[in-house]
């Protein structure tokens, strides 16, 4: 465990499940940081040690909760009735021949925790559920709810379906409408403009024929005359 400013101690419970006394010794890669008591000792047959691994007092909040040091635990056979007196540097010394077992250990840092969250026990009378999202984004409601997930995801929704969008889409839809009669009548227009245009290109002006008609009764007038 991880408390700024504040030693913390944590238990190493060693258990030999021999017939034989077994001597131990722990080391670690940072002295200045770790206390081990007791550091050796002697662990009788069928029996077990406690040791106590105190870290110092840290004026920062490390960085990663995994760090880089270790512990190194070696143990090997004592003699029968040996005391934690007996213990010495030359029983772990492997080309002295002695057979000594080692294990590592990593130091895992444990943060402190956190103050617990605050627990919405029910809602007041017309106030809404609240919403939670998960750390995958996901929007989470509360199990005990007046408001189902249906209705939840429907209040989510546009409203289209309302009254006032009804009468504007009906609104748009007799403006469509009427704007295509509008254009059908003027297509009609334009066909019997085109239509009678035709007609009067291909036969005679009806001034032309006025004129000519003028044109005899004049010459009759003046030929009755003379």
């Amino acid at each position: 465990p991880v408390e700024l400013k504040k030693q913390i101690s944590s238990s190493l419970q060693l258990s030999n499940k021999t017939d034989s006394y077994v001597a131990f010794k722990v080391k670690t890669t940072n002295p200045k940081k770790y206390c081990v008591r007791p550091n050796t000792g002697i662990v009788p047959p069928r029996s077990a040690c406690d040791v106590i691994v105190t870290m110092q007092a840290q004026r920062e909040m490390p960085l990663e909760l995994q760090c880089k040091d270790k512990f190194l635990l070696q143990s090997v056979v004592a003699s029968p009735g040996a005391t934690a007196k007996d213990v010495s540097a030359e029983m772990f010394n492997k080309e002295a021949g002695h057979l000594v077992e080692e294990s590592k250990l990593r130091v895992v840092y444990v943060a402190p925790p956190g103050p617990p969250s605050p627990v919405h026990e029910g809602s007041e009378e017309g106030e809404e559920p609240r919403v939670s999202l998960s750390d995958s984004g996901s929007v989470q409601m509360p199990e005990q709810s007046m408001v189902s997930r249906t209705e939840f995801a429907q209040r989510l929704e546009p409203r289209d379906n309302s009254s006032e969008g009804n009468a504007r889409i009906s609104k748009l839809t007799n403006e469509k409408d009427s704007l295509t009669k509008e254009n059908r009548q003027l297509m009609r227009e334009l066909e019997l403009l085109r239509q009678q245009t035709s007609r009067n290109r291909g036969g005679i002006p009806v001034t032309y024929v006025i004129l000519v008609a003028l044109v005899g009764l004049i010459l009759g007038y003046v030929l009755k005359r003379a």
